[in-house]
Parts: structure tokens; C-alpha cells; sequence
């Protein structure tokens, strides 16, 4: 019966100090993605642009505008679009610390309904950071509307 109490004993406090250890790990994970998120040197002022009527054929452009908070220039080497029905144009020169720019996306308004798309940017700093376009192209040619920034920014 001892032998019992003291074997139940030794894996109640192995489990709870293997709960400590993994409640440990998370949170310097944790803490770790939130200084590397505040450190990133390229501050987007959305991340994602919500336009929920946009007329059908319509030349429609959703501006992606950020600046870069860091001490060194950007460069924007590359911006993946998630498919072939949306276009992005980036910055060809160096984003200078302190100074902002722009990417510009288009999707083929000649596709009706519901969409969502994103752009993934990568520069020579920081990690890839995604973009989100989202909407919906009416049938009738419904007028569009402004954007409307729908996430925090970076």
C-alpha cells in the first residue's frame, strides 16, 4: 500500500512539473513572436482591404501603403499573388528609412461574387508578411465602394 501511495505521489508531481515546463515553453515562445512582430522594420497601415460591392469589369486598385520604421532601406524583392486573377506592383528602388511606398493590387473584376486573395511580400528584412484583398464583384454592375481596412496593422 506505501509503495502505491509514494509510485502515485512521483507521477502527480512529474505530470504537473511537465505541465510547468510546457506552460514555460509557450510563453517564451510567445514572447519571442511578440518582439519579433514589434521589431519588424516595415509597418503597413492594414493588412487586409474588405470592398464588398465592386462593379462588375470595374478598374479596381487596392493600395497597400507602409513605411519603413527601420534603420536600414527596404527592398521589395518579391510579391507573390495566390493566383493568376490578381496582379501586384511593388516599389522598384529601395524604401529609404523613415520614407513610405506602396503596393498596388488589382483583381479581374470580370469574375462575380465572393473573393478573397493575398499577397505575400517578401524583403530583405524581417519575415514575409501577407496582405488580404477580399470582396465581391456584383452581377449588375453595382457601384463600388471604398476601401475599408479590416486588421491591424503590422
Amino acid at each position: 500500500m506505501t509503495m502505491f501511495v509514494i509510485a502515485s505521489l512521483a507521477l502527480t508531481a512529474n505530470a504537473q512539473d511537465t505541465k510547468k515546463a510546457e506552460k514555460g515553453k509557450k510563453e517564451k515562445t510567445e514572447k519571442a513572436a511578440k518582439a519579433k512582430k514589434q521589431t519588424q522594420p516595415i509597418t503597413f497601415k492594414t493588412l487586409v482591404i474588405d470592398r464588398p460591392n465592386i462593379a462588375y469589369g470595374a478598374d479596381e486598385t487596392f493600395t497597400f501603403e507602409f513605411k519603413n520604421t527601420g534603420k536600414t532601406p527596404i527592398i521589395i524583392s518579391n510579391v507573390q499573388t495566390s493566383c493568376g486573377c490578381t496582379t501586384a506592383d511593388k516599389p522598384s528602388e529601395p524604401v529609404q528609412p523613415g520614407k513610405s511606398s506602396k503596393i498596388s493590387v488589382k483583381y479581374d473584376t470580370k469574375r462575380v461574387g465572393d473573393f478573397t486573395k493575398t499577397i505575400t511580400v517578401t524583403t530583405n528584412v524581417g519575415d514575409p508578411i501577407v496582405l488580404t484583398i477580399k470582396g465581391k464583384v456584383a452581377p449588375d454592375g453595382g457601384a463600388a465602394t471604398p476601401a475599408t481596412p479590416s486588421a491591424p496593422a503590422h
